[in-house]
């Protein structure tokens, strides 16, 4: 699988939402980045979030490392708010 497949994959990417979001910000305000902060800073944090889970995983033995979608839906949904 290609790299911009695998990004473009819910199972490989689970910020792709944030991505998504950051992207458009900059496509709607003419990549002015300043405008689109919040967006940055929301998928700084799911990353951090995400990486914390994978070494977690990876420390624990469990594999795969990166939960897959469904996985991770699980786990947000068994946290009292989304944590980024």
């Amino acid at each position: 699988m290609s790299r911009i497949r695998r990004m473009r994959d819910l199972d490989s990417n689970p910020c792709l939402e944030e991505t998504d979001a950051s992207t458009k910000c900059m496509d709607e305000n003419q990549y002015q980045k300043d405008l689109c902060t919040s967006y940055f800073i929301k998928y700084k944090n799911c990353r951090k979030f995400w990486n914390g889970i994978m070494i977690t995983r990876r420390r624990e033995g469990t594999v795969p490392y990166m939960p897959a979608a469904e996985e991770r839906k699980q786990i947000l949904e068994s946290l009292e708010s989304l944590p980024y």
